[in-house]
């Protein structure tokens, strides 16, 4: 059980630290998508499409929110104002389509839009509820009741997975029958989480932890210790590496997905912001420093 309840707090070896480039965003540069070689940030009144040298476009929009999605040749995301989701041509840089569903935590703005199994989805209610965009005809074609508070999502393994902060669990949804076939308890405060890399990693905020989930089992297979808390963070896969932004001691932390041992602790203190992983760079946004960074060579970080 022990082994369950902790990971080792491996010592970090003695690298050379990674070179940030930072850029400066003015506004409140938050949550990222993933443009191959660019990126797209909310911000305050706009999502912004960034290279790691300039800004190349801008799309007004009252007030997006949450974590973003780039699918089926288009940016999705949720303006908390509004109460949609909105989907932008990438090559445009234009709203195409405007989609009524709700949002479950619109005050707050914690919560995220994801893309699978030809459907973006969006937790459009707090008492419990998501909805099912299909990604064809720009329509709602299912409601998927959940727990209540089920805000944070991630497509994966076949399966939606939605985490309650307010319940403190994550469900398992099967896209065939849109239904949940898994309820499964965590630790205090889960938030954001990433599929992938052989798991499903979630934030435990309150308790300073990331879980790992079996795909298969929907069981917690593991924990790392990271911290004292982990609020306001984020979280990615990608390159055989768990990438966490974390609020306290560092920019951003690297779990070995395998061992759960903590392979690197990179930048300074940046407060909270998002991150994302590409095999070209991490980047990461530091919102109360108006700045977005890019981190090179990520094969090399926790090596």
């Amino acid at each position: 059980m022990k082994a369950l309840l902790l990971a080792a707090l491996i010592a970090t070896p003695a690298l050379a630290e990674p070179v940030e480039k930072v850029i400066p965003v003015p506004g409140f540069a938050d949550f990222i998508a993933v443009d191959g070689a660019t990126v797209w940030t909310t911000n305050r009144g706009r999502v912004e499409h960034w290279s790691a040298q300039k800004k190349l476009a801008e799309v007004a929009s009252p007030r997006p929110c949450g974590g973003m999605s780039i699918a089926h040749g288009s940016l999705w995301f949720a303006d908390c104002k509004e109460g949609v989701v909105k989907r932008v041509s990438l090559h445009k840089a234009k709203v195409i389509a405007t989609i009524p569903t709700g949002l479950a935590n619109g005050k707050e703005g914690e919560l995220n839009v994801a893309a699978g199994a030809g459907s973006i989805w969006v937790a459009s209610d707090a008492k419990g509820e998501i909805k099912r965009i299909d990604a064809k005809t720009n329509k709602v074609i299912a409601t998927i009741p959940t727990e209540p508070g089920a805000y944070y999502l991630a497509f994966g393994f076949d399966a939606l997975w939605a985490v309650s902060a307010k319940g403190n669990l994550i469900q398992r949804i099967d896209p065939a029958t849109n239904s949940v076939t898994k309820t499964t308890h965590l630790g205090k405060l889960p938030g954001f989480l990433a599929a992938g890399e052989g798991g499903v990693w979630v934030q435990e905020q309150g308790d300073g932890t990331v879980a790992r989930i079996d795909p298969t089992s929907g069981e917690v297979s593991g924990r790392v210790k990271v911290g004292e808390v982990l609020k306001y963070g984020d979280i990615d896969t990608g390159g055989g590496k768990v990438w966490l932004r974390s609020t306290e001691d560092q920019t951003f932390v690297v779990i070995d997905p395998k061992t759960l041992a903590i392979r690197a602790r990179v930048g300074p203190l940046a407060g909270s912001g998002g991150l994302r992983y590409a095999p070209m760079g991490v980047w990461t946004t530091a919102h109360d420093k108006h700045t977005l960074s890019f981190w090179a060579d990520p094969a090399k970080i926790g090596q």
